[in-house]
């Protein structure tokens, strides 16, 4: 068994209330060093990769050299998800850790959220890593996320607004009606810096309506193992709905070998979702289509 990558939850905090994520009441909890490294020595043997997010934003934490260290030791390289809102709380040695594969930055945060920030202020410090990025030469990349584009939920003003702001910096070979009508997964506006546009998506819940069956990447090109170690199939699942095991409690190994583990993967081999929370997701739905 392979994943292309694993999440690993180092902080459960993420600092915002955006309206696009599930509101919940969390213990603020941050991974230990050695609990994360413990958990990549178990983790090396399944992947090369880790996400270092599920809810919570990474660079929240203080020593989040400390934890890229730890990967770089292993020969693994992260992937930091972030609002963008605490790149100034870190330099660019630490963003630009030779463990680094990519840092994404979601910029539909701004404007879902109540914040004292101008769009300026927002928008100048991921401009400027940016700018460094190129000027270092620095071997990442920088994925800038608009998800936002479904017709429900669309962020038109905002996302042309930001549009003529990115403009002024880089140039931008395609306009945003465009982008609108042609709907590309991403565009190059630099050297290894994109834009990637999506849809807000339906965050998995017991209180969503039955959507029924379907195969989902669960199991298969990831697993997520939250912040208090216990791991769950899905990196949607935040609150541990499907609990597969507990690395404080047993082994990585054991817990993918579950009777849970073996009937998802079965499951979804022949396109039955067999947890509730599975029926209760739309987001399979992308891969079913």
């Amino acid at each position: 068994m392979k994943f292309h990558r694993i999440y690993i939850e180092l902080t459960n905090e993420c600092g915002l209330q955006c309206s696009f994520c599930p509101s919940a009441t969390v213990i603020p909890q941050q991974i230990s060093l050695s609990f994360f490294e413990s958990i990549i020595v178990q983790a090396k043997k399944y992947t090369k990769e880790i996400a270092c997010h599920v809810m919570g934003d990474p660079l929240r934490i203080n020593k989040l050299h400390a934890y890229l260290d730890i990967l770089q030791k292993y020969n693994m390289k992260a992937l930091l998800t972030t609002s963008g809102y605490y790149l100034k709380k870190h330099s660019t040695k630490t963003l630009f850790h030779p463990a680094v594969k990519q840092i994404n930055i979601s910029l539909n945060s701004y404007n879902k959220n109540d914040t004292m920030l101008t769009f300026n202020q927002y928008l100048k410090p991921i401009i400027e890593l940016c700018q460094e990025k190129l000027a270092q030469d620095a071997d990442l990349f920088l994925n800038l996320r608009l998800w936002n584009l479904d017709e429900d939920m669309s962020e038109k003003a905002f996302n042309s607004t930001l549009f003529k702001y990115i403009a002024d910096y880089f140039p931008l070979k395609i306009t945003l009606e465009e982008v609108y009508r042609n709907r590309p997964k991403s565009i190059r506006i630099a050297n290894k810096i994109l834009l990637h546009f999506d849809n807000y998506f339906e965050w998995p819940s017991l209180d969503n309506p039955l959507y029924g069956n379907g195969t989902c990447q669960g199991l298969s090109s990831h697993i997520a193992i939250l912040v208090d170690g216990r791991v769950v199939p899905c990196c949607l699942d935040a609150n541990a709905v499907i609990e597969l095991g507990n690395l404080e409690k047993e082994s990585l190994d054991t817990i993918l070998k579950s009777t849970i583990s073996k009937k998802m993967i079965d499951g979804f081999k022949n396109g039955i979702a067999t947890e509730e929370l599975c029926q209760r997701c739309s987001y399979k739905d992308r891969f079913n289509k």
